[in-house]
């Protein structure tokens, strides 16, 4: 029988419009993160014309999240975290304290209850890893003193990230507590209770993971590499990675997200590290786009007309409260402006762990709804904006260059 089954045209439907709306974004100069979420919009339920299958686009969004979490921990170095550890660490720290605050205040605006304030200011205060990395690497500063403390920075905030995805299913009773009247507060011993026992389960998958996954992993490629097929070296880590997440999920209780992320911690350490991150990226990207799609198909168009003010506070939070923080943050650690001012820029959006925290917050009845609305609508503009404000940043730059700086980098 040949007829379109919903996932063919979920799937084929979102790549082709994610492609076609990804090019004309890049045309313009911006990211083609732009024309993924725009093409779910485009398929969303929230506009005229064809509707993507809704129970599909999430299980294709937990794919693209096991993916994008395996790039994560492929890419992860201890190395460059600990050559600007002195700055990142807690730079990274106070600025997602910051921010988290700022999202909190303007809840608390909204009435809602600490702990959807909580999960919000989150959400808020991570930037994409995706945005900065084009955008420095298109002015060829990843290598450069700057570069180097937005990437260590950025790695702080991913790690912070995946804390926060691990803890936030053990505290859901606590922070969702004012989401329903009729909610029933659980106690601070059963909270902590519930916590230990997450932290306990991550302990045990993390130390299989180090004893065990550090030496069966690199051996297995090991063995592949020797068949001479790239094709098998291929599926050898896709299979690691959906493996090895769909594993920790099942045994050990904890997210899909942090076990894809393991995975890809130890095979970075392996001699085929960068083989792997090769050979794996077409995949990754190809999912990481449906992700994206499925993001796009949950934003609602009418919130910019029906809620201004909570678009133009969320945007506030995250083009001018993370930048100014950012940049009192690198000044106070005798860094000049330019440096400040790169950091600033480079931090002044959010993307794909802001979205995974939305999603799993809303799943968790934390996050009101609105919420997710706002945060996906900050998403898109201040990616929007952040060409715009490296551009500007770029003219700074300059005029720095010529005048000269004499304040240590």
């Amino acid at each position: 029988m040949h007829h379109a089954t919903p996932l063919i045209s979920t799937i084929v439907g979102g790549i082709v419009l994610a492609f076609i709306l990804g090019a004309i974004a890049n045309k313009f100069k911006l990211p083609p993160l732009i024309g993924y979420l725009c093409a779910g919009i485009v398929v969303g339920p929230h506009t005229p014309g064809y509707t993507a299958d809704q129970a599909l686009a999430p299980e294709l969004a937990e794919l693209g999240v096991i993916l994008l979490m395996f790039g994560v921990g492929l890419h992860f170095s201890v190395k460059d975290l600990m050559a600007v550890k002195t700055i990142a660490i807690p730079g990274a720290i106070v600025q997602i304290a910051i921010a988290t605050a700022l999202g909190m205040l303007v809840a608390w605006g909204f009435d809602w209850s600490w702990g959807q304030g909580l999960v919000f200011g989150l959400a808020l205060s991570v930037a994409s890893t995706v945005v900065l990395l084009r955008a420095l690497q298109e002015r060829d500063l990843v290598e450069s003193p700057q570069g180097r403390i937005a990437v260590g920075w950025l790695i702080v905030e991913d790690l912070a990230m995946v804390l926060t995805l691990v803890l936030l299913p053990a505290m859901a009773g606590l922070l969702g507590s004012g989401h329903e009247g009729d909610a029933v507060v659980p106690n601070t011993m059963e909270v902590l209770i519930e916590v230990f026992a997450t932290l306990g389960k991550v302990v045990a998958f993390v130390a299989v993971m180090l004893v065990i996954g550090r030496r069966f992993i690199p051996w297995m490629l090991e063995r592949i590499v020797w068949t001479g097929s790239r094709e098998l070296f291929r599926l050898g880590v896709l299979a690691t990675a959906l493996g090895v997440a769909f594993g920790a999920y099942s045994l050990f209780g904890v997210s899909f997200a942090l076990g894809a992320f393991f995975a890809g911690m130890v095979l970075a350490e392996s001699e085929f590290s960068h083989r792997a991150a090769e050979e794996s990226l077409p995949l990754r990207d190809a999912f990481a786009v449906l992700f994206f799609v499925s993001v796009g198909m949950l934003f609602d168009p009418m919130v910019l007309v029906n809620d201004p003010w909570g678009v133009l506070a969320t945007l506030l939070i995250i083009v001018v409260g993370k930048s100014l923080a950012a940049l009192g943050i690198v000044r106070a650690f005798g860094h000049n402006n330019k440096t400040g001012m790169t950091i600033a820029v480079s931090l002044a959006q959010i993307g794909e762990f802001s979205f995974i925290l939305a999603s799993l917050g809303v799943y968790l009845k934390i996050l009101p709804e609105r919420g997710q609305a706002l945060i996906l609508a900050g998403a898109l503009l201040s990616i929007l904006l952040n060409p715009v404000l490296f551009h500007m940043l770029d003219r700074y730059s300059a005029r720095m260059d010529r005048g000269g700086d004499p304040q240590p980098v």
